[in-house]
């Protein structure tokens, strides 16, 4: 059974940080383009980070320079380190592996405000 377990979002002030962990487990992490996506309420569920099945990350332009994606395939999780936050990036996080028609978390909350 797989199983994706997300953790690390909350509440920060505009220009604050956030790490996001996920902890996959019954998936071959290597291979199974772990990433982040989000979703805003009556919006659809947009990408924000992703690695491909060969290890290349993928980073969303609207958070490039700021979002870092990074993987330990050891302990079998992805993090997403926020950094600049900004009020727009407020939305549910979502760990995902083997895309949109893969798998997902429970999603965690992010909210950027002040």
């Amino acid at each position: 059974q797989v199983q994706l377990v997300e953790s690390g979002g909350g509440l920060v002030q505009p220009g604050g940080s956030l790490r996001l962990s996920c902890a996959a487990s019954g998936i071959r992490f290597s291979i199974s383009g772990m990433g982040w996506y989000r979703q805003v309420p009556g919006l659809q569920r947009e990408l924000v980070a992703r690695f491909t099945t060969n290890g290349t990350p993928i980073v969303a332009d609207s958070v490039k320079g700021r979002f870092t994606i990074s993987r330990d395939t050891a302990k079998n999780t992805v993090s997403l380190q926020m950094n600049s936050l900004k009020p727009e990036d407020t939305a549910v996080y979502f760990c995902n592996a083997l895309g949109i028609n893969g798998y997902w978390g429970q999603g965690t909350q992010v909210t950027v405000s002040s």
